[in-house]
């Protein structure tokens, strides 16, 4: 169990710069694009392997408080096409966290198939690589699928680590661990893909750049 502070209603002083306190996800600040993604998902002869095409928004957000709690972050937008479609494969919303006082890093993840997950992991401020994971039925970082997901396609854990290169493009390796009905195997549901920055970040217009 974490150390909690006594005090859990007085607020830390915040500096409203976010881009300057994302500690390992500053390099992922920014819209990205990419057209080699890789998935492997379950179909009903065992799996299918999909190409796609990514764009990937990650805007700064002002500073998020609990309490002594402090958290700076990114709001994403993930979406997802086959190449040369227009129909959307794959539609993700969440938010990026870092919390200084503990190096941790937190992702949120909704999808419009009825599952949102809660994805934890330790980081140094300057890590180039980190690695986040959550597990079905924690009460802090896990995984809530609608009841056919649940019955059908039971995702049972998620690991995902991302990757910052030296040339400034980033890659993310994601692992979703599923319970597929009438298989005995766990079946490894996986999407690989490395994006290019296409447009900096828009950060809020009332902090001023630092000199």
């Amino acid at each position: 169990m974490p150390s909690f502070p006594s005090d859990i209603f007085t607020e830390p002083e915040c500096d409203p710069d976010t881009m300057a306190n994302l500690g390992p996800l500053a390099p992922l600040a920014g819209v990205w694009a990419g057209t080699a993604g890789v998935d492997v998902h379950p179909a009903a002869d065992g799996s299918e392997t999909d190409a796609y095409v990514e764009r990937y928004e990650l805007e700064p957000i002002d500073p998020q408080t609990n309490g002594p709690q402090l958290y700076y972050g990114l709001r994403y937008h993930v979406h997802i096409t086959k190449p040369n479609e227009v129909e959307t494969f794959h539609d993700q919303v969440g938010y990026w966290l870092w919390e200084p006082a503990t190096s941790t890093v937190v992702q949120t993840i909704a999808i419009p198939r009825g599952q949102v997950a809660m994805l934890s992991g330790h980081a140094a401020p300057g890590a180039t690589t980190f690695d986040v994971h959550a597990t079905v039925g924690s009460e802090t970082f896990g995984i809530c699928s609608n009841p056919f997901l649940d019955h059908a396609f039971r995702t049972v854990e998620v690991h995902v680590r991302v990757t910052v290169h030296p040339d400034g493009t980033w890659s993310y390796d994601e692992d979703t661990v599923m319970e597929v009905q009438g298989r005995d195997e766990l079946f490894h549901h996986t999407d690989r893909h490395t994006l290019a920055r296409i447009l900096a970040p828009t950060p809020n217009p009332l902090v001023r750049p630092r000199s």
